[in-house]
């Protein structure tokens, strides 16, 4: 089959074009014909080396497409039915053929979602539901700022927050041509990232680190809840005084979807479920442009720079 590869780690130009065998589903697993694949900054972590993976290595942490074959023990999905699935425990997306935790994989029939689509929100959208709901346990008129908020996970985190009963939904983003995006998906206030954050907030999610970590700190009410899902900036460490929150009554939380999936499937298939059904409902927005596999670099390239608003998609077999 045709895959995207990772044979080296390093930049973009290290993705190559190859071909492999498809791989075959295990027990409890299921395989899927890839019809498009996600493109995340997670994927660029795994080709730069940040996340130790066996190489060469095929990236690709959510796709959709259509059942190809079950594993033993799987019940309720067949052969042929068009599916979306996180692939995020042992990657693989980027290819014409994908393996995933059977829990890991929700059927589209009858939800109306385009193929494309489908694949933009498995790790975006059930993150933002998960980070929201199970980690920062939202209450109803609470305030949230989110960084990045025109970006792919981002676009998402405002929305779920609306759908989760928030009050003030604030956002930050890098650049102004940003600023506009970001309010498309339901943020009330959008400011730049370096400028004043306003608050205090009741739950803060911060994926970009550094400097932001520290003010996303300061910016907390009491009780209220800093979620950590990423380093973006790839800024060194911050350091967060463990007196500090006792004084003055915050929370520091972190969240990976890749480490919640591996342990609880089941929940993170919950999640996914819930995400695709707000998606088809016109409750959580996706926008999505995709590009051909062939173009992973490209998509890389454009996720690198920050260039990126809402989601991108390389197509597979569409």
């Amino acid at each position: 089959m045709r895959a995207i590869t990772v044979p080296a780690f390093g930049g973009p130009e290290v993705l190559r074009a190859a071909e492999v065998g498809p791989p075959e589903p295990k027990p409890g697993e299921v395989s899927i014909d890839v019809a498009y694949a996600g493109a995340n900054f997670a994927e660029i972590l795994y080709r730069r080396g940040v996340v130790d993976v066996p190489l060469p290595y095929v990236p690709g942490i959510e796709v959709s497409g259509r059942v190809r074959a079950l594993g033993p023990g799987v019940e309720g999905l067949r052969v042929g039915e068009p599916v979306a699935a996180l692939t995020i425990v042992d990657g693989g997306g980027y290819a014409e053929v994908v393996t995933a935790s059977a829990d890991l994989v929700a059927p589209l029939g009858g939800l109306g979602l385009g193929l494309d689509v489908a694949a933009a929100v498995p790790s975006n959208g059930a993150t933002a539901f998960l980070v929201l709901d199970r980690v920062a346990r939202i209450e109803p008129g609470e305030s949230v700022l989110v960084h990045a908020a025109a970006g792919g996970v981002g676009s998402q985190l405002g929305q779920a927050a609306r759908l989760l009963g928030a009050g003030t939904v604030a956002g930050t983003v890098g650049s102004p041509a940003k600023a506009e995006a970001a309010r498309g998906f339901g943020y009330d206030d959008v400011r730049l990232r370096d400028d004043p954050y306003g608050g205090p907030y009741d739950i803060v999610v911060d994926m970009v680190g550094g400097p932001a970590r520290q003010r996303s700190l300061d910016a907390l009410a009491p009780m209220g809840r800093l979620v950590v899902m990423g380093n973006a900036s790839g800024a060194d460490d911050v350091a967060v005084a463990a007196n500090e929150l006792w004084f003055t009554n915050r929370t520091v939380s972190g969240f990976n979807l890749a480490a919640f999936s591996a342990a609880d499937p089941a929940g993170a298939g919950r999640a996914l479920r819930r995400a695709l059904a707000a998606a088809a409902s016109g409750d959580l927005r996706v926008q999505v442009e995709a590009l051909p596999l062939d173009e992973a670099a490209e998509a890389h390239r454009r996720i690198e720079s920050g260039a990126t608003t809402g989601k991108l998609v390389l197509a597979v077999n569409p």
